[in-house]
């Protein structure tokens, strides 16, 4: 599935591709169990997809469409990834599967503001 923005928005984030459901049984097969007690963790697919279209759109977490989950559980749940070498491989097997890799320097990906600067935050 493809997501348009409806606001200006850079020009490589006029699409965004889901990932398939190939993709996804690759990237699913690599991330670590729920947790057996506590509250149930927010939906691994569609967190999956806000991390890559943050990353490959270069913008704040806070701009993340509502489609996507809470933008503060992906942003967690990216550096808890990150951190943990699960992101890692991930991206090797998006990379694998004909998904475009992301540029994962987290510095430049998460901060980066360019044209979103001057866009509110979503309400």
């Amino acid at each position: 599935m493809i997501i348009s923005l409806g606001r200006a928005h850079p020009p490589a984030m006029e699409t965004f591709m889901r990932l398939s459901d190939e993709q996804w049984e690759k990237v699913r097969s690599i991330l670590p169990p729920s947790p057996r007690e506590g509250r149930p963790r927010s939906d691994d697919r569609r967190t999956v997809n806000a991390i890559l279209f943050v990353l490959k759109g270069h913008i704040p977490w806070n701009y993340l469409p509502r489609e996507f989950g809470d933008d503060a559980t992906a942003n967690r749940r990216f550096k808890r990834w990150e951190r943990e070498g699960v992101w890692r491989r991930i991206e090797e097997a998006l990379s694998l599967s004909g998904y475009l890799p992301v540029d994962s320097d987290s510095s430049n990906s998460i901060d980066g503001r360019s044209d979103w600067d001057t866009l509110p935050p979503r309400d």
